[in-house]
C-alpha cells in the first residue's frame, strides 16, 4: 500500500511538472444552441505554445487583432477534433440540426472562455476580454459575441465566430460598426 501511494504521488509530481502533463490547458465549451451540452477541451502544451507564437508576433493592437481572429479559429478545429463542434457551420440554418451545431450564445460563451485563456497565460500584450455582449436589431432578435478592449485607446472591438463554419477565424469588428448590424463579409 505504501510503494503504491509514494507511486500515486510521484505520479502527481511529475503532472505538475509543465511539459510532462496530460493535457497543458482545459476549457470548457458549449454547444447544441443555447450552451444545451457541454464538453471539455484538452489544449496540449504543443497547442498552446502555437497560439502563444501567433499571438507573440504581433507588434501592435491591429496585428494583435488579426491574430485573435486566426487563434479563435484554431482553438474551435481544436475543439472539433474532440467534441461533435466540428460539424457547426455558419450562422444557425446550415447546422441542419446536427449535434455540434451553435447559435451565438454557444460562440460568444466558447470565445469568450478561449479569450480568457489567452489572457490568463498573459498572451495578450493589446487587449483584455470583456463580457460578452448582446445586440437587439428591429424585428431580428438578438445577437450575442465576445468582446475585447483595447488597452491603449479603451476602444472595444467584437469577437464573433458565429458567422463562419468551425475552424474558420473569428471577425473582429469595432463594437460601433457591430452594433449598427455590420457583418463580415460571409461566403
Amino acid at each position: 500500500m505504501h510503494s503504491r501511494r509514494a507511486g500515486g504521488l510521484a505520479l502527481l509530481g511529475a503532472l505538475a511538472v509543465p511539459g510532462l502533463a496530460a493535457h497543458a490547458d482545459e476549457v470548457t465549451i458549449c454547444y447544441n444552441y443555447g450552451c444545451y451540452a457541454r464538453a471539455p477541451v484538452d489544449y496540449s502544451a504543443q497547442q498552446l505554445a502555437a497560439l502563444q507564437r501567433e499571438l507573440a508576433a504581433a507588434g501592435d493592437a491591429a496585428t494583435e487583432r488579426e491574430a485573435i481572429a486566426e487563434v479563435v479559429g484554431r482553438m474551435y478545429a481544436i475543439a472539433g477534433e474532440q467534441t461533435p463542434v466540428w460539424r457547426d457551420r455558419g450562422g444557425n440554418y446550415a447546422d441542419g440540426g446536427e449535434n455540434g451545431k451553435m447559435d451565438c450564445i454557444d460562440h460568444s460563451t466558447n470565445t469568450t472562455a478561449f479569450l480568457r485563456l489567452l489572457q490568463t497565460h498573459g498572451w495578450l500584450r493589446y487587449h483584455e476580454v470583456l463580457e460578452p455582449l448582446m445586440r437587439r436589431r428591429f424585428f431580428f432578435g438578438e445577437h450575442w459575441a465576445a468582446r475585447i478592449r483595447e488597452r491603449e485607446t479603451q476602444k472595444v472591438y467584437i469577437v464573433d465566430s458565429w458567422f463562419f463554419d468551425n475552424g474558420h477565424p473569428a471577425a473582429v469588428l469595432p463594437l460601433e460598426d457591430w452594433l449598427a448590424g455590420k457583418t463580415p463579409n460571409v461566403q
